[in-house]
């Protein structure tokens, strides 16, 4: 079927060039001079796609923009403006544009955006899925998989009690979410929900923090206490906590249910001998394992299509997602799992001009997530850790296929570049010291300088 496009524009020459350009591509073009005929068509259901100039006469396009896409919130928009400032650009943003082209414009870029701008708009199979989504994203967790059919079933039994649950599962696979779920659909739910992390937090702290005047356990009280990071606590501070909670005083056992959290296996911590066992079974009353988001593959459909709900409620933009972005999401490993997949979609949302994100969006996202997540963990965890999380950004962005053919030579360069600088630049060029930092031999060293292209300063 042909695509109509609606041409706005009160300039007669770009009117007739436009018109004749997009003609020659094979589309209808209904041409007006003014913004109110341009409104009345969009409202009428006409067209596809509009192109439209910012001023015509004393009226501005970026005025009925609002209305045009809650008449039409599918229909993609294409802003075109000679006044090319950021201002420019930020508005035809704000108001929901497709895009932005500067006047004057490349006649081959502007049908280029038109054609992607079509290709981008939601067919009624993805205006189906959305609804479907929309009313998902009410639900507190989202799901079908069998791993997560098994965390309901358990939660489904626990929420009408009061037994303390420990909920065990990696950073990002919702522990907070869970607990509050427990919480809201059982008897105490008129009351507070308090979270505290426990992360790091000494023993005389335990005492101001939990037990304390005010304290959290105060403010819980007929509630429940969320105690997050238990796998994190000292163990000075386990102690303090055990005894505690074993207390027959009553200003020291308020009435609060406990929900408690850890990323790491506990058990496997007692074993280890770097968790208390007393407090272990103290908590582990009930047991929920959350999977990690790569073992519940199946969920990230419905995962993907929720949290672009959930952005358009907080005032991004509204976008929907094909199928092939969501096989292209599935092939990727989400270290970072749930939390990694919401913020992926929300940085696909407000930066890609697409109507429906597709996998090539999805892909520049998880590169561009994948050298950012470098940078910052590189710097807070083991540089095995750094590596292994490098090595699975550069295999995923290269999915389905394989990454580029010399991987080993270009990553063994990353860290022996750096590694041979920092030493030099401690032992201000001495090449005998540094090699005796390294352990490696002189000769080894200055071979190394010189295929790395390293500058020690000294001439040498």
């Amino acid at each position: 079927m042909t695509s109509r496009i609606l041409l706005a524009d009160d300039d007669n020459a770009i009117r007739t060039v436009l018109s004749k350009a997009l003609a020659q591509e094979g589309y209808e073009v209904r041409a007006t001079t003014n913004v109110a005929t341009l409104s009345k068509w969009v409202r009428e259901g006409e067209g596809d796609l509009v192109l439209s100039d910012v001023y015509m006469g004393d009226d501005c396009v970026f005025d009925a923009l609002p209305a045009m896409r809650a008449a039409r919130p599918n229909l993609p928009i294409i802003v075109l403006s000679a006044q090319s400032t950021v201002a420019t650009a930020l508005s035809a943003s704000g108001a929901g544009a497709y895009d932005y082209l500067p006047k004057p414009f490349d006649l081959e870029i502007l049908l280029a955006t038109v054609q992607r701008a079509l290709d981008s708009a939601p067919d009624a199979r993805t205006r189906a899925q959305a609804s479907k989504a929309a009313k998902e994203e009410k639900l507190p967790l989202i799901g079908r998989s069998a791993a997560m059919q098994e965390v309901y079933r358990v939660m489904a039994r626990v929420a009408g009690t009061d037994l303390t649950v420990l909920i065990e599962g990696e950073s990002g696979t919702g522990k907070e979410r869970v607990a509050r779920t427990i919480h809201e659909s059982g008897r105490r739910a008129a009351a507070p929900f308090v979270t505290v992390s426990l992360a790091g937090v000494a023993s005389a702290q335990i005492d101001r923090d939990l037990f304390g005047p005010g304290g959290k356990f105060e403010q819980a009280k007929g509630g429940t206490l969320f105690l997050e990071d238990l796998d994190e606590m000292p163990t000075d501070a386990q102690t303090r906590l055990a005894g505690m909670l074993h207390s027959d005083e009553p200003n020291e056992r308020p009435n609060v249910r406990i929900v408690a959290a850890a990323q790491r296996n506990l058990a496997a911590l007692v074993r280890q001998g770097s968790f208390r066992q007393d407090l272990f079974y103290r908590l582990n009353v009930v047991a929920i394992r959350l999977p990690p988001l790569r073992d519940r593959l199946d969920d990230v459909d419905d995962l993907a299509r929720a949290f672009l709900v959930r952005v358009k409620r907080e005032g991004l933009p509204e976008k929907s997602i094909d199928n092939a972005a969501i096989e292209r999401l599935k092939a990727h490993n989400f270290p970072g799992n749930v939390r990694e997949l919401e913020n992926l979609l929300r940085r696909a949302a407000t930066m890609s001009p697409a109507q429906v994100i597709g996998a090539r969006e999805i892909s520049e996202e998880l590169g561009q997530a994948a050298r950012e997540e470098l940078v910052v963990e590189e710097a807070a965890d083991g540089l095995e850790t750094a590596v292994n999380r490098r090595l699975a950004g550069e295999f995923a962005a290269a999915s389905p296929g394989l990454p580029a053919s010399g991987l080993y030579d270009r990553l063994l360069a990353e860290v022996e570049r750096p590694l041979i600088t920092q030493a030099l630049s401690a032992t201000r060029g001495n090449q005998i010291k540094a090699a005796s930092v390294l352990g490696i031999n002189r000769n080894t060293l200055r071979k190394k300088i010189q295929t790395l292209g390293i500058r020690t300063g000294r001439g040498d």
